[in-house]
């Protein structure tokens, strides 16, 4: 059975026994804990059972898991009452029957919460010690970890700013407000590892207690903030006064205060002020202090907040305050932090600017992302609207009819996962994504426009795929930037077949809200990213996660149309052009765009014949399909069966992203065996050409894995299956349950060792064997693995003005680095081979002195054609059709002519400038 979903931890369904330190006096207690039946065990993991009062039968499990870690364990990762805990924690949480907190385990054995979980992570050598339940539990302790300590260390930099140092008063202050953010946090939020709503609900408790401070613990800026708030209103009449009704919670908020608060934080009032309004107000009245002027009484607050950290079972997080060492962060070397220099320090020292923090740097996100869309409305725009009466059919009432849809949905899903008083903000955030999404909408129109020459796109925007899938990605993204980066899962942490981790935003969230099919939101990604030149370098590595995460499962749900695609391909006899392997080693960059990919699934014969016996394809030059290229043929010809273009494609990627991982996992592992990486890469590649039915429901890692050991197994080289999991837990991107879950049969999971013997060898067996033959079958060849085609600045950018020349970053530079900046480590192509690389240090040596941006274009005349594709990628091309010219060319010989010039006009000026300096 899949593991159930947790909850964030703020109800279980099952009393949490007494604890060490405090337990609730009504709760019953746990049987009793008997010495006499563990005499057999050692002494002292008998104390610490008995000090954290678990059962005889969680006693007995976690002895057992001790000595099957120390048998298997070569060194061992801690002392013997380390694991001890560690064992017993992860006996509980199987069980989901604790008697303890994780606080309260980590103070016996005497190690921080990261110690812990890395203790605990390192124990799971062995396919079975620790289960898909704990892990899962770890994840999300993990992760809320990261988000408190985070508001932590922003909430001591913000009191710093608020309260003056008056010693046990402010002390006892900061206690009290701490704490009720924490009980607020646990009781409102139904996701308390969301940083940015956390962040927002701690400005809001900032705010309560504030305006509740004598003003004498208040430094100048927020007195003034309180006294303005607080300013005597204007009079009213008696009877007025009588028939006023009572203020209402969400009107306890003071404005200017909150105003004061949030830009001192770089935060969005509105969103700050919803939050108040909604959940931290219906916060107050479920502990009855709204209406109080007084600052509520610390012990109270800390008494029920004890009763939420007993349930969740996790760690307490008022020890944040007292320092302890439990919550201590990992100490880090100076050198390990990533400093940035002053500028303008050139004798002295420079001083370094330690990194943004998590809190910081999500802010910055949110408030760029807003910026950027504070000229786009929450309608389509002019040119939009332009475009849509340009067509056949005007998409325009379909279009707003689905957005308002597909808000109400997106609201709703929101509202279960945040909280049921957070659809305003949810649909602050959808508000967002709908302006992102006409933007994007009408940079991709502008394009085909460009590209085709045409202006009716009817077929193109009357497409409900192609629409619900443009609008997910630009929700995806603006879910990812208030998702904070630093601690997004980015959906690895979601079982296959199973049920989430967590309960979060990450991706496919968006998919399943939608009900939007992975295979259809691959299609619009890359064309989304190219056209929104905006996004930050977070969000393109982002949304190109999400596409490895989909072609490495979630294309691959029974009942996405890539089955459909590859059924068809076999029933026509085309099952071997799904990808030509002569393709392998050709750039991945290409011309596909979203409207080829939605609207052209099936891409005809491209051979033209000669004019004279023209043959158009019936409908072809028809406006409404002007985004599928007109294809001639001759009469007499029968075409070739068709081909599916994002078949193609996403063929295309998925062979070099899993070669790349098998390339990885054989680097780990086989180093001496360098010889059997294109032999296992032949198994991969025929497994996922001809039997791609294996991955319905599955994880491409786990074909990987198989065909790894399948090879070594006919070739006779010792590789057991737990060698190749304990590698492969090490490569990025991973997730234990693609190899302790995997598919069987219909809802049956088991381990890869089963997968492998009961299904891959049984189906490929035959394949398998010829591989020990003395004729094995002939080698796929193997993908070029270029560059990311999302890493822009990586890639050849056109010069503005010019029709043939590009800029590229300097990949290996052969000039002294003392002479390089970050704006200078540019270099020039110009449409042609160069040949010697000291021509391209002449380009670069001009440019040094230059503008980014190339506001200055060259007058040469009229423009050369320009180039489909630059090669930069493959050695010893830089043009398409990788022709080579001897000697300098006249553009270069201008340039260095320019160049000259320019030198020649500096000096005479520093000659000028020192003699008038003399005069």
């Amino acid at each position: 059975m899949p593991p159930k979903k947790r909850n964030s931890g703020t109800t279980q369904t099952k009393e949490l026994k007494p604890s060490v330190k405090s337990a609730s006096p009504d709760k019953k207690e746990s049987p009793e804990f008997s010495v006499r039946k563990h005499r057999e065990k050692d002494a002292e993991f008998v104390t610490l059972c008995k000090s954290l009062q678990v059962t005889d039968a969680v006693c007995d499990r976690a002895w057992m898991l001790w000595k099957t870690v120390q048998e298997t364990m070569e060194d061992s990762p801690g002392t013997k009452k380390n694991i001890w805990g560690a064992c017993l924690y992860v006996t509980v949480t199987d069980l989901d029957d604790a008697s303890f907190t994780l606080t309260q385990v980590q103070k016996e054995v005497d190690m921080n919460v990261k110690q812990f979980l890395a203790l605990v992570r390192r124990m799971d050598v062995n396919l079975d010690i620790i289960s898909t339940r704990v892990n899962s539990v770890m994840t999300r302790l993990e992760k809320k970890y990261d988000v408190s300590l985070a508001l932590y260390q922003r909430f001591e930099k913000i009191c710093k700013k608020i309260f003056l140092d008056s010693g046990a008063k402010e002390k006892e202050t900061l206690q009290s407000c701490w704490t009720m953010f924490l009980l607020a946090k646990g009781r409102a939020l139904q996701m308390e590892d969301d940083l940015v709503i956390s962040f927002q609900l701690l400005l809001c408790t900032l705010e309560f207690f504030i305006k509740r401070c004598p003003p004498d613990l208040l430094q100048p800026l927020y007195q003034s903030a309180v006294s303005k708030a607080h300013s005597p209103p204007t009079r009213t009449s008696r009877r007025n006064q009588s028939k006023a009704k009572p203020r209402l919670p969400e009107s306890e908020v003071d404005v200017l205060l909150l105003e004061a608060l949030c830009k001192e934080n770089e935060c969005s009032i509105e969103e700050v002020k919803n939050v108040y309004q909604t959940t931290f107000s219906a916060f107050l009245e479920s502990v009855d202090v709204s209406k109080s002027p007084d600052l509520p009484q610390a012990n109270d607050l800390s008494k029920q907040y004890e009763e939420h950290y007993l349930k969740s079972r996790d760690f307490d997080g008022r020890l944040f305050l007292d320092g302890d060492k439990t919550l201590l962060p990992p100490k880090l070397e100076i050198m390990q932090v990533e400093r940035t220099p002053k500028k303008n320090l050139q004798e002295e020292d420079p001083v370094m600017i330690p990194p943004q923090t998590p809190v910081r740097a999500a802010l910055n996100s949110i408030k760029q992302l807003r910026i950027d869309l504070t000229s786009c409305g929450d309608q389509p725009s002019s040119n939009l609207a332009m475009y849509f009466k340009n067509c056949t059919v005007d998409p325009t009432n379909e279009i707003i009819k689905r957005v308002e849809t597909l808000g109400q949905v997106f609201g709703q899903r929101f509202a279960q996962a945040v909280g049921p008083r957070s659809l305003v903000l949810g649909k602050q955030r959808y508000t967002l994504g709908v302006r992102l999404y006409y933007r994007v909408m009408e940079s991709i129109l502008k394009s085909e426009e460009k590209r085709l020459s045409v202006q009716n796109f009817s077929k193109l925007l009357n497409e409900s795929t192609f629409q619900t899938s443009l609008l997910a990605c630009a929700l995806e993204v603006v879910m990812a930037t208030y998702g904070g980066n630093s601690f997004k899962t980015g959906g690895y942490n979601h079982g296959n077949g199973g049920d989430p981790i967590e309960t979060d935003f990450s991706f496919p969230w968006i998919l399943d809200v939608f009900n939007l099919t992975a295979f259809d939101f691959y299609k619009v990604i890359e064309s989304f990213i190219k056209a929104e030149p905006s996004l930050s370098k977070d969000i393109v590595k982002h949304l190109e996660s999400c596409e490895h995460l989909i072609m490495e499962t979630f294309a691959w749900r029974t009942g996405s149309p890539l089955f459909e695609l590859l059924k068809q391909m076999c029933e026509e006899g085309q099952a071997e052009q799904v990808e030509i392997p002569s393709n392998f080693n050709q750039p991945l960059q290409h011309n596909h765009t979203a409207a080829d990919l939605y609207l052209s699934p099936m891409r005809p014969n491209t051979r033209v014949l000669p004019p004279s016996e023209p043959s158009v394809i019936p409908g072809s030059q028809s406006v409404s399909q002007g985004l599928i290229q007109p294809v001639l043929q001759g009469a007499s010809q029968t075409p070739r069966p068709p081909k599916s273009n994002s078949l193609s494609l996403f063929y295309k990627k998925l062979y070099r992203l899993a070669y790349m991982r098998l390339k990885m996992l054989c680097s780990y592992l086989l180093s001496a065996h360098p010889e059997l990486e294109p032999i296992m890469w032949t198994l991969f590649q025929h497994t996922l050409q001809h039997e791609y039915e294996l991955m319905k429901d599955r994880h491409l890692d786990q074909l990987m894995m198989s065909a790894m050991y399948a090879i070594c197994k006919v070739k006779n080289i010792d590789l057991r299956f737990k060698t190749i999991v304990t590698a492969y837990k090490n490569m990025p991107n991973t997730n234990q349950e693609t190899f302790k879950r995997v598919l069987i049969t219909e809802d049956q999971y088991d381990s890869i060792i089963v997968f492998y013997n009961q299904v891959f060898m049984q189906k490929l067996k035959s394949n398998i064997l010829q591989y020990a033959s003395p004729r094995p079958p002939t080698l796929s060849p193997i993908p070029q693995i270029p560059r990311s085609p999302y890493k822009f600045p990586s890639s050849p950018l056109r010069v503005p003005g010019s029709n043939n020349v590009y800029i590229s970053p300097l990949k290996s530079p052969r000039v002294s680095q003392g002479n390089m900046t970050p704006r200078s480590r540019m270099l020039v192509s110009i449409g042609e081979s160069f040949g010697p690389s000291n021509k391209f240090q002449k380009i670069n040596q001009m440019v040094n002195s230059s503008d980014r941006s190339f506001k200055r274009t060259l007058d040469l005349g009229s423009n050369p054609k320009p180039l489909k594709r630059l090669r930069f990628d493959v050695d010893g091309q830089d043009e398409s059709d990788g022709s080579k010219t001897g000697g300098d060319s006249t553009l270069i010989q201008r340039l260095a002519e320019m160049s000259s010039t320019r030198s020649r006009m500096q000096e005479q000026k520093m000659k000028e400038d020192a003699e008038l300096r003399k005069e």
